[in-house]
Protein backbone atom coordinates (compact mmCIF):
# COMPACT_ATOMS: atom_id res chain seq x y z
CA UNK A 1 0.00 0.00 0.00
CA UNK A 2 1.52 3.47 -0.89
CA UNK A 3 0.51 6.83 -0.10
CA UNK A 4 0.03 7.66 -3.80
CA UNK A 5 -2.99 5.04 -3.93
CA UNK A 6 -4.84 5.73 -0.60
CA UNK A 7 -4.54 9.61 -1.93
CA UNK A 8 -6.28 7.97 -4.86
CA UNK A 9 -8.72 6.02 -3.60
CA UNK A 10 -9.73 9.05 -0.84
CA UNK A 11 -10.18 11.79 -3.74
CA UNK A 12 -11.61 9.13 -6.48
CA UNK A 13 -13.63 7.33 -4.27
CA UNK A 14 -14.27 4.58 -7.47
CA UNK A 15 -17.76 2.88 -7.55
CA UNK A 16 -17.51 -0.64 -7.20
CA UNK A 17 -14.12 -2.98 -6.73
CA UNK A 18 -11.05 -2.09 -8.48
CA UNK A 19 -7.95 -2.55 -8.58
CA UNK A 20 -5.33 0.55 -8.01
CA UNK A 21 -1.25 -0.13 -9.56
CA UNK A 22 1.23 2.58 -8.63
CA UNK A 23 3.62 2.63 -11.47
CA UNK A 24 6.63 4.11 -9.27
CA UNK A 25 6.29 0.60 -7.48
CA UNK A 26 6.62 -1.36 -11.14
CA UNK A 27 9.43 1.08 -11.73
CA UNK A 28 11.40 -0.18 -8.87
CA UNK A 29 10.87 -3.73 -9.17
CA UNK A 30 11.78 -3.55 -12.41
CA UNK A 31 15.12 -1.53 -11.63
CA UNK A 32 15.70 -3.77 -8.54
CA UNK A 33 15.79 -7.10 -11.36
CA UNK A 34 18.04 -5.13 -13.41
CA UNK A 35 20.40 -4.39 -10.48
CA UNK A 36 20.92 -8.14 -9.54
CA UNK A 37 20.97 -9.87 -12.36
CA UNK A 38 22.65 -7.53 -14.65
CA UNK A 39 23.82 -10.29 -16.94
CA UNK A 40 20.40 -11.40 -17.76
CA UNK A 41 18.10 -10.01 -19.78
CA UNK A 42 14.74 -9.28 -18.63
CA UNK A 43 11.15 -10.43 -20.59
CA UNK A 44 8.03 -9.23 -18.50
CA UNK A 45 5.26 -11.86 -18.28
CA UNK A 46 2.67 -10.22 -20.15
CA UNK A 47 -0.10 -12.42 -18.75
CA UNK A 48 0.68 -11.04 -15.07
CA UNK A 49 -0.96 -7.27 -16.27
CA UNK A 50 -0.97 -6.58 -19.12
CA UNK A 51 -1.92 -2.63 -18.55
CA UNK A 52 -1.24 -0.52 -21.46
CA UNK A 53 0.84 1.97 -19.05
CA UNK A 54 2.61 -1.06 -17.28
CA UNK A 55 3.59 -2.26 -20.86
CA UNK A 56 4.84 0.88 -21.80
CA UNK A 57 7.03 2.01 -18.58
CA UNK A 58 8.56 -1.46 -19.06
CA UNK A 59 9.48 -0.92 -22.50
CA UNK A 60 10.82 2.44 -22.04
CA UNK A 61 12.99 0.99 -19.31
CA UNK A 62 14.33 -1.73 -21.44
CA UNK A 63 12.57 -4.66 -20.83
CA UNK A 64 11.90 -7.40 -22.95
CA UNK A 65 8.03 -9.48 -23.13
CA UNK A 66 7.37 -13.09 -22.71
CA UNK A 67 4.05 -13.33 -24.41
CA UNK A 68 1.53 -16.07 -24.38
CA UNK A 69 -0.43 -15.08 -27.58
CA UNK A 70 -0.56 -12.79 -31.03
CA UNK A 71 -2.64 -10.23 -29.06
CA UNK A 72 0.02 -9.90 -26.21
CA UNK A 73 2.40 -9.72 -28.60
CA UNK A 74 0.69 -7.25 -30.49
CA UNK A 75 0.08 -5.17 -26.95
CA UNK A 76 3.80 -5.14 -26.47
CA UNK A 77 4.73 -4.15 -29.74
CA UNK A 78 2.01 -1.03 -28.68
CA UNK A 79 3.86 -0.30 -25.86
CA UNK A 80 7.12 0.46 -27.94
CA UNK A 81 8.89 -3.21 -27.93
CA UNK A 82 10.40 -4.55 -31.17
CA UNK A 83 10.12 -8.08 -33.04
CA UNK A 84 13.96 -9.23 -31.07
CA UNK A 85 12.87 -8.34 -27.47
CA UNK A 86 9.81 -10.94 -27.73
CA UNK A 87 9.41 -13.92 -27.21
CA UNK A 88 6.45 -16.47 -27.64
CA UNK A 89 6.68 -18.08 -24.85
CA UNK A 90 3.64 -20.29 -24.76
CA UNK A 91 3.94 -24.10 -25.62
CA UNK A 92 0.55 -24.48 -26.69
CA UNK A 93 0.11 -22.64 -29.84
CA UNK A 94 -1.65 -22.91 -32.99
CA UNK A 95 -0.01 -22.56 -36.09
CA UNK A 96 -1.59 -19.86 -37.73
CA UNK A 97 -0.85 -18.56 -34.88
CA UNK A 98 3.05 -19.21 -35.01
CA UNK A 99 2.81 -17.96 -38.65
CA UNK A 100 1.18 -14.57 -37.27
CA UNK A 101 3.96 -14.15 -34.92
CA UNK A 102 7.19 -15.09 -37.32
CA UNK A 103 5.26 -12.37 -39.89
CA UNK A 104 5.12 -9.89 -37.25
CA UNK A 105 9.26 -10.61 -36.58
CA UNK A 106 9.23 -12.75 -33.89
CA UNK A 107 11.95 -15.00 -33.95
CA UNK A 108 12.01 -16.80 -30.63
CA UNK A 109 9.23 -19.60 -29.84
CA UNK A 110 8.96 -22.09 -26.97
CA UNK A 111 8.40 -25.52 -27.53
CA UNK A 112 8.34 -29.20 -25.40
CA UNK A 113 7.80 -31.92 -27.99
CA UNK A 114 8.46 -32.48 -31.38
CA UNK A 115 5.30 -31.72 -33.09
CA UNK A 116 4.85 -28.35 -31.55
CA UNK A 117 8.89 -28.20 -33.04
CA UNK A 118 7.02 -29.15 -36.15
CA UNK A 119 4.83 -26.67 -36.37
CA UNK A 120 7.27 -23.51 -35.51
CA UNK A 121 9.36 -25.52 -38.56
CA UNK A 122 6.60 -25.22 -40.94
CA UNK A 123 5.45 -21.29 -39.77
CA UNK A 124 8.50 -19.80 -38.87
CA UNK A 125 11.11 -21.36 -40.50
CA UNK A 126 14.91 -20.88 -39.30
CA UNK A 127 13.24 -19.29 -36.03
CA UNK A 128 14.96 -19.82 -32.66
CA UNK A 129 13.36 -22.55 -30.18
CA UNK A 130 13.79 -22.68 -26.72
CA UNK A 131 12.93 -26.47 -25.12
CA UNK A 132 10.82 -26.18 -21.58
CA UNK A 133 11.68 -28.74 -19.45
CA UNK A 134 9.41 -30.09 -16.06
CA UNK A 135 11.30 -28.93 -12.59
CA UNK A 136 10.13 -29.60 -8.97
CA UNK A 137 7.77 -26.98 -8.43
CA UNK A 138 8.45 -27.37 -4.09
CA UNK A 139 8.33 -24.25 -2.41
CA UNK A 140 6.05 -22.54 -4.48
CA UNK A 141 3.38 -21.56 -3.29
CA UNK A 142 0.84 -21.81 -6.79
CA UNK A 143 2.68 -24.89 -7.96
CA UNK A 144 2.53 -25.50 -11.71
CA UNK A 145 1.13 -28.79 -13.08
CA UNK A 146 2.94 -30.94 -15.60
CA UNK A 147 1.09 -29.09 -18.41
CA UNK A 148 4.10 -27.74 -19.82
CA UNK A 149 7.92 -29.04 -20.48
CA UNK A 150 8.90 -32.29 -20.83
CA UNK A 151 11.33 -34.64 -19.35
CA UNK A 152 14.85 -33.56 -19.32
CA UNK A 153 16.07 -36.45 -21.08
CA UNK A 154 12.94 -36.12 -23.98
CA UNK A 155 14.35 -32.69 -24.63
CA UNK A 156 17.38 -33.39 -25.78
CA UNK A 157 15.29 -35.30 -28.81
CA UNK A 158 13.26 -32.35 -29.03
CA UNK A 159 15.90 -29.97 -29.65
CA UNK A 160 18.07 -32.74 -32.29
CA UNK A 161 14.88 -32.50 -34.13
CA UNK A 162 14.34 -28.54 -34.23
CA UNK A 163 18.54 -28.61 -35.62
CA UNK A 164 17.16 -31.32 -37.91
CA UNK A 165 14.25 -29.67 -39.47
CA UNK A 166 16.41 -26.22 -40.07
CA UNK A 167 15.44 -24.48 -36.74
CA UNK A 168 18.14 -22.97 -34.32
CA UNK A 169 18.12 -24.88 -31.07
CA UNK A 170 18.95 -22.27 -28.55
CA UNK A 171 18.38 -23.21 -25.33
CA UNK A 172 16.36 -24.19 -22.60
CA UNK A 173 13.46 -22.94 -20.23
CA UNK A 174 11.97 -23.99 -16.94
CA UNK A 175 9.92 -22.80 -14.42
CA UNK A 176 10.30 -23.50 -10.11
CA UNK A 177 6.97 -22.64 -9.46
CA UNK A 178 4.94 -19.20 -9.03
CA UNK A 179 5.44 -17.35 -5.49
CA UNK A 180 8.73 -19.77 -4.76
CA UNK A 181 10.18 -18.81 -1.75
CA UNK A 182 13.06 -21.05 -1.90
CA UNK A 183 16.30 -19.22 -3.37
CA UNK A 184 17.49 -22.51 -4.02
CA UNK A 185 14.87 -23.91 -6.22
CA UNK A 186 16.59 -23.00 -9.66
CA UNK A 187 19.57 -25.74 -8.43
CA UNK A 188 18.35 -28.69 -9.84
CA UNK A 189 16.82 -27.20 -13.20
CA UNK A 190 19.97 -26.02 -13.82
CA UNK A 191 22.08 -29.10 -13.47
CA UNK A 192 19.37 -30.76 -15.91
CA UNK A 193 19.75 -28.07 -18.72
CA UNK A 194 24.09 -28.60 -18.02
CA UNK A 195 22.91 -32.09 -19.06
CA UNK A 196 21.55 -31.16 -21.93
CA UNK A 197 24.10 -28.69 -22.72
CA UNK A 198 26.05 -31.03 -22.74
CA UNK A 199 24.82 -34.07 -24.58
CA UNK A 200 23.51 -31.86 -27.32
CA UNK A 201 27.26 -30.41 -27.69
CA UNK A 202 28.32 -34.20 -28.07
CA UNK A 203 26.03 -34.20 -31.08
CA UNK A 204 27.28 -30.89 -32.59
CA UNK A 205 25.06 -28.61 -31.26
CA UNK A 206 25.62 -25.45 -29.52
CA UNK A 207 22.51 -24.23 -27.03
CA UNK A 208 23.09 -20.67 -25.97
CA UNK A 209 20.46 -19.99 -23.46
CA UNK A 210 18.44 -20.63 -20.19
CA UNK A 211 15.28 -19.26 -19.74
CA UNK A 212 15.08 -19.08 -15.85
CA UNK A 213 11.83 -18.27 -16.04
CA UNK A 214 9.56 -16.87 -13.25
CA UNK A 215 8.87 -17.41 -9.86
CA UNK A 216 10.15 -14.70 -8.07
CA UNK A 217 7.43 -13.95 -5.28
CA UNK A 218 5.48 -11.15 -4.03
CA UNK A 219 4.85 -10.14 -0.63
CA UNK A 220 1.82 -11.66 0.63
CA UNK A 221 1.30 -12.30 4.49
CA UNK A 222 4.55 -13.91 5.05
CA UNK A 223 8.23 -12.02 4.55
CA UNK A 224 9.86 -13.46 1.32
CA UNK A 225 13.95 -13.24 0.16
CA UNK A 226 14.50 -9.85 -1.63
CA UNK A 227 15.86 -10.20 -5.54
CA UNK A 228 19.22 -10.00 -4.48
CA UNK A 229 18.77 -13.12 -2.63
CA UNK A 230 17.95 -14.95 -5.67
CA UNK A 231 20.15 -13.84 -7.96
CA UNK A 232 23.45 -15.22 -5.77
CA UNK A 233 21.85 -18.13 -5.70
CA UNK A 234 21.29 -18.33 -9.30
CA UNK A 235 24.05 -17.32 -10.12
CA UNK A 236 26.06 -20.02 -7.94
CA UNK A 237 24.29 -22.25 -9.44
CA UNK A 238 25.51 -21.21 -12.88
CA UNK A 239 28.90 -21.55 -12.06
CA UNK A 240 28.53 -24.84 -10.10
CA UNK A 241 26.58 -26.69 -13.05
CA UNK A 242 28.12 -24.72 -16.03
CA UNK A 243 31.35 -23.74 -14.64
CA UNK A 244 33.77 -20.90 -16.93
CA UNK A 245 31.16 -21.45 -20.04
CA UNK A 246 27.97 -19.60 -18.44
CA UNK A 247 25.05 -19.41 -20.81
CA UNK A 248 22.88 -16.36 -21.95
CA UNK A 249 20.07 -16.11 -19.31
CA UNK A 250 16.36 -14.83 -19.35
CA UNK A 251 14.14 -14.37 -16.65
CA UNK A 252 10.25 -13.57 -17.00
CA UNK A 253 9.15 -11.94 -14.10
CA UNK A 254 5.57 -11.51 -13.48
CA UNK A 255 4.04 -11.53 -10.14
CA UNK A 256 7.29 -10.37 -8.59
CA UNK A 257 7.22 -7.27 -11.21
CA UNK A 258 3.81 -5.93 -10.28
CA UNK A 259 2.48 -7.90 -7.83
CA UNK A 260 2.83 -5.64 -4.91
CA UNK A 261 2.09 -2.64 -6.97
CA UNK A 262 -1.75 -3.10 -6.85
CA UNK A 263 -4.58 -3.16 -4.08
CA UNK A 264 -7.86 -4.15 -4.72
CA UNK A 265 -10.95 -2.04 -3.14
CA UNK A 266 -13.62 -3.85 -2.42
CA UNK A 267 -17.09 -3.71 -0.36
CA UNK A 268 -18.80 -5.81 2.64
CA UNK A 269 -21.74 -6.91 1.12
CA UNK A 270 -22.92 -9.43 3.39
CA UNK A 271 -22.20 -10.71 7.14
CA UNK A 272 -23.70 -13.45 8.35
CA UNK A 273 -23.86 -17.32 9.86
CA UNK A 274 -25.26 -20.39 9.34
CA UNK A 275 -26.94 -21.30 12.62
CA UNK A 276 -27.58 -19.10 15.87
CA UNK A 277 -24.28 -21.31 17.89
CA UNK A 278 -22.14 -20.82 14.92
CA UNK A 279 -18.53 -18.98 15.79
CA UNK A 280 -17.61 -18.53 12.39
CA UNK A 281 -19.01 -15.86 10.72
CA UNK A 282 -19.43 -15.54 6.48
CA UNK A 283 -18.06 -12.52 4.71
CA UNK A 284 -19.06 -12.25 1.32
CA UNK A 285 -17.41 -9.55 -0.54
CA UNK A 286 -18.33 -7.51 -3.92
CA UNK A 287 -15.85 -9.60 -5.34
CA UNK A 288 -14.40 -12.99 -5.58
CA UNK A 289 -12.79 -15.99 -7.68
CA UNK A 290 -14.70 -15.02 -11.05
CA UNK A 291 -13.86 -11.23 -9.99
CA UNK A 292 -10.26 -11.60 -10.10
CA UNK A 293 -9.17 -13.74 -6.82
CA UNK A 294 -9.05 -16.86 -9.04
CA UNK A 295 -5.34 -17.45 -7.52
CA UNK A 296 -7.29 -18.34 -4.24
CA UNK A 297 -8.26 -21.71 -5.80
CA UNK A 298 -6.96 -23.86 -2.62
CA UNK A 299 -6.26 -21.06 -1.18
CA UNK A 300 -3.17 -21.42 -2.45
CA UNK A 301 -2.57 -17.26 -2.24
CA UNK A 302 -3.39 -15.69 0.63
CA UNK A 303 -3.87 -11.52 0.46
CA UNK A 304 -2.85 -9.76 3.44
CA UNK A 305 -6.37 -7.27 4.25
CA UNK A 306 -6.81 -4.30 5.45
CA UNK A 307 -10.05 -2.74 7.31
CA UNK A 308 -10.77 0.63 8.97
CA UNK A 309 -11.63 -1.47 12.15
CA UNK A 310 -8.32 -3.36 12.50
CA UNK A 311 -7.71 -1.82 15.98
CA UNK A 312 -10.71 -3.66 16.97
CA UNK A 313 -10.89 -7.01 17.95
CA UNK A 314 -10.48 -10.03 15.33
CA UNK A 315 -12.32 -13.31 15.07
CA UNK A 316 -11.94 -16.30 12.46
CA UNK A 317 -14.36 -15.61 9.14
CA UNK A 318 -15.19 -17.81 6.24
CA UNK A 319 -14.34 -15.00 3.15
CA UNK A 320 -16.57 -15.80 0.08
CA UNK A 321 -17.11 -13.53 -3.21
CA UNK A 322 -20.61 -12.39 -4.22
CA UNK A 323 -21.64 -15.04 -7.12
CA UNK A 324 -24.32 -17.65 -7.02
CA UNK A 325 -21.57 -19.99 -7.70
CA UNK A 326 -20.42 -22.59 -4.48
CA UNK A 327 -16.72 -22.47 -5.82
CA UNK A 328 -17.30 -18.70 -5.23
CA UNK A 329 -15.59 -18.99 -1.82
CA UNK A 330 -11.80 -17.92 -1.07
CA UNK A 331 -10.47 -18.86 2.43
CA UNK A 332 -12.60 -21.47 4.66
CA UNK A 333 -10.16 -24.65 5.03
CA UNK A 334 -8.32 -22.12 7.35
CA UNK A 335 -10.38 -19.21 8.25
CA UNK A 336 -9.45 -15.55 7.67
CA UNK A 337 -9.05 -13.31 10.86
CA UNK A 338 -10.85 -10.01 10.29
CA UNK A 339 -12.72 -7.42 13.06
CA UNK A 340 -15.65 -8.66 14.78
CA UNK A 341 -17.16 -4.89 14.26
CA UNK A 342 -16.62 -5.49 10.49
CA UNK A 343 -20.37 -4.87 8.70
CA UNK A 344 -22.39 -4.35 5.60
CA UNK A 345 -20.67 -1.36 3.61
CA UNK A 346 -17.39 -1.41 5.18
CA UNK A 347 -14.62 -0.62 2.28
CA UNK A 348 -11.88 -3.33 2.58
CA UNK A 349 -8.26 -3.21 0.93
CA UNK A 350 -6.78 -6.45 -0.67
CA UNK A 351 -2.90 -6.19 -0.78
CA UNK A 352 -0.48 -7.66 -3.08
CA UNK A 353 -3.05 -7.91 -6.05
CA UNK A 354 -1.50 -6.25 -9.07
CA UNK A 355 -0.62 -9.61 -10.88
CA UNK A 356 -3.12 -12.03 -12.17
CA UNK A 357 -6.00 -10.27 -10.78
CA UNK A 358 -7.69 -8.21 -14.01
CA UNK A 359 -6.27 -11.06 -16.30
CA UNK A 360 -8.75 -13.87 -14.45
CA UNK A 361 -11.81 -11.13 -14.46
CA UNK A 362 -12.58 -10.98 -18.26
CA UNK A 363 -15.34 -12.00 -18.37
CA UNK A 364 -18.71 -10.46 -16.81
CA UNK A 365 -19.81 -13.70 -15.05
CA UNK A 366 -23.28 -13.28 -13.10
CA UNK A 367 -23.75 -9.93 -14.75
CA UNK A 368 -20.84 -8.31 -12.76
CA UNK A 369 -18.52 -6.45 -14.43
CA UNK A 370 -14.64 -7.53 -15.04
CA UNK A 371 -12.29 -5.78 -12.72
CA UNK A 372 -12.07 -1.67 -13.22
CA UNK A 373 -8.30 -1.00 -13.17
CA UNK A 374 -6.30 2.54 -12.21
CA UNK A 375 -2.95 2.73 -13.13
CA UNK A 376 -1.14 5.49 -11.55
Amino acid sequence: MTAKIIDFLRERRPEGPCLVVDLDVVRENYLAFAHALPDTRIFYAVKANPAPEVLALLASLGSNFDCASVAEIDMARTAGATAERISFGNTIKKERDIAAAFARGINLFAVDCEAEVEKVARAAPGARVFCRILCDGAGAEWPLSRKFGCEPDMAVGVLEHAHRLGLAAYGVSFHVGSQQGNVEAWDAALASAAGIFELLAERGIQLQMVNLGGGFPTRYLKEVPGVPSYAQAIDGALKRHFGNRIPETIIEPGRGMVGNAGVIKAEVVLVSKKHESDSVRWVYLDIGKFGGLAETMDESIRYPIRTSHDADEKAPCVLAGPTCDSADVLYEKTPYDLPISLSIGDEVLIEGTGAYTTTYSAVAFNGFEPLASYVI
